[in-house]
């Protein structure tokens, strides 16, 4: 198994379980892995025997668009996508952070983490 991994993608979106947050906006950030068997792409040169990181970020990238009101709820959408998308996937590892959100503090980010393997 190998992993494949994007990070430190950016994103301003619309996301927040305060109403205010999903009419303002905020920075988000967004790491995402998988581990997937890509011995044969390794070998042959061929991008069909792995994942797509370009589609890998379109996935990210159309999930983040869509306001939702739990980081949580936005990278459970991302997994299952991937999931569906890619059926060679067999780990994802997603963290979503929300820069500077509203605790009433200091507070740079705040962030999730999910991990999930295929059933």
């Amino acid at each position: 198994m190998g992993i494949i991994a994007l990070e430190g993608l950016e994103f301003f979106a619309y996301h927040g379980f305060h109403p205010e947050e999903r009419i303002i906006g905020n920075r988000y950030g967004v790491d995402i892995s998988v581990q997937v068997d890509f011995r044969k792409a390794a070998e042959e040169d061929k991008i069909k025997y792995t994942v797509n990181y370009g589609t890998l970020y379109e996935i990210v990238k159309e999930e983040m668009a869509v306001s939702s009101l739990l980081l949580e709820h936005i990278a459970q959408k991302i997994m299952r996508r991937v999931f569906s998308q890619f059926p060679q996937v067999e780990q994802v590892e997603i963290t979503i952070r929300k820069f500077n959100p509203p605790i009433g503090g200091v507070c740079k980010a705040s962030r999730v983490t999910l991990q999930e393997s295929r059933k």
